[in-house]
């Protein structure tokens, strides 16, 4: 385990030994990185994590190589071998691909053929030294097989499922589609109006390799919503003839039929099978990336300076139905609060300005704090049309997770008497106070 995790993260073999041996006992990651770093060789947060992480997929990879053994030992198919294959291979994709042809599944075309004791003929055709496939086939016309046709037809399909198990030519094409996969997106008919959000990818293709994290991340949303379908191929053509060059010898009759089922594999079984995997890579590159983010967006929004003991007026904007403002003081108690509608429809907007130069002036406000969601910029520029008595800052806040708080019990319990819109409004004006004590209150997920 520790070769393995000094080989995927470059961290000291004796740092990771120690580390292992903490997380073993039952220490936090918080906790080793403040408490233990003689032991860890002053490893940080992120870097304790990664071995933690490490250590649970060896064990993951661990467990799915004695399951596979398992199955394959069963089926009386395990050399020594390839029980040395797998027990030395620790990427899980290529584990897969050892599996393959030993993989239990339903009944395939190739597995009709085999029963019908068509495999002999298929290994005849795939070794290409000549001949003439018909006559090959003319002794295995008998029972269930009623031409040389059939025979021929049964053959290409354990042929193409031979392909398709060759660990060596789904690399080659695996390889393809990482560099060389057109993510596409076509929207399903009739459903226009339903995902109206995800119209930039009614008929939307680019590279996959290109793919920003956030786009990838909402086509994949929009297809589970059935909203649009979603591909991601390489060019068809150069993909088969990739494989041809792969199995053809020649092109005499028998090559010609293992080209046949080099299409057919390609398009009835690795296409399909590498296109759900590249998918599932791409998804889950984007997914670390979205949490990269995601983590250093909260890092700072947890972190950033409280105003302080302010008197503040707050608002959380909106356009039809107006901009909720309140007035909160030192302690962040309400002192009042009220609607005003100086965007589309209602455009008061002299009424709303003169409104909140009487507030400032009548509750003694030092800071104003504005939402940063709907109508945020058009609030923001009104505040500045505004000639106040006094020198005031004006912030723009983010809102994220206002709305789960003001509709949370804490906030019903701290303001009974008013609805969810005041709530918010106060919300947004502690969180210029201070930022932290306010966040607390919000469900880490909905921040």
């Amino acid at each position: 385990m520790q070769s393995y995790i000094h080989s995927n993260s470059n961290i000291a073999l004796k740092s990771i030994a120690n580390t292992l041996q903490l997380l073993n006992e039952g220490a936090t990651v918080p906790f080793i990185a403040r408490y233990r770093k003689e032991m860890t060789g002053g490893l940080d947060e992120v870097e304790i994590a990664l071995i933690r992480d490490l250590a649970k997929k060896y064990e993951e990879l661990i467990a799915r190589q004695q399951t596979i053994l398992n199955s394959i030992e069963e089926q009386g198919k395990l050399t020594p071998e390839l029980k040395e294959k797998i027990t030395t291979c620790f990427d899980s994709i290529i584990l897969e691909d050892l599996y393959l042809p030993y993989k239990q599944k339903r009944q395939t075309k190739g597995d009709k053929a085999k029963k019908l004791g068509l495999e002999p003929l298929a290994k005849m055709i795939m070794s290409q030294r000549g001949g003439d496939p018909i006559y090959m086939a003319d002794k295995f016309v008998k029972g269930d097989v009623e031409d040389e046709q059939m025979a021929i037809d049964g053959a290409k399909d354990i042929i193409a499922e031979w392909i398709n198990e060759n660990g060596a030519a789904r690399a080659k094409i695996r390889h393809l589609f990482q560099r060389k996969s057109l993510l596409a997106s076509k929207m399903v008919k009739g459903k226009e109006e339903e995902g109206a959000k995800y119209r930039d990818y009614f008929d939307f293709s680019e590279p996959l390799y290109k793919c920003a994290s956030h786009r990838l991340l909402a086509l994949v949303r929009a297809e589970r919503e059935g909203i649009i379908s979603l591909k991601a191929q390489p060019d068809q053509e150069e993909a088969i003839e990739s494989l041809e060059r792969f199995f053809l010898k020649g092109n005499d009759a028998c090559a010609k039929i293992v080209g046949e089922a080099c299409k057919e594999s390609y398009k009835r079984l690795m296409c399909p099978s590498l296109e759900n995997e590249i998918l599932n890579e791409a998804k889950e590159k984007a997914d670390k990336e979205a949490i990269k983010i995601f983590t250093t967006n909260l890092r700072q929004l947890l972190l950033a300076p409280p105003l302080g003991s302010k008197r503040i007026l707050a608002i959380d904007p909106g356009f039809r139905t107006g901009c909720k403002v309140v007035c909160i003081d030192e302690s962040g108690d309400l002192l009042m609060n009220q609607t005003i509608y100086p965007h589309p429809p209602q455009n008061e907007s002299s009424a709303a300005k003169s409104k909140i130069a009487q507030f400032v002036q009548a509750y003694k406000i030092e800071a104003i704090a504005i939402g940063d969601g709907t109508a945020g910029r058009e609030t923001e520029a009104l505040i500045k049309q505004i000639r106040f008595d006094r020198d005031l800052e004006v912030f723009v806040v983010r809102e994220d997770g206002a709305s789960i708080y003001s509709a949370s019990p804490i906030a019903r319990k701290e303001f009974p008497m008013y609805d969810i819109t005041v709530r918010g409004s106060v919300s947004i004006g502690r969180r210029l106070m201070d930022p932290l004590a306010e966040l607390v209150k919000i469900d880490p997920k909905s921040i």
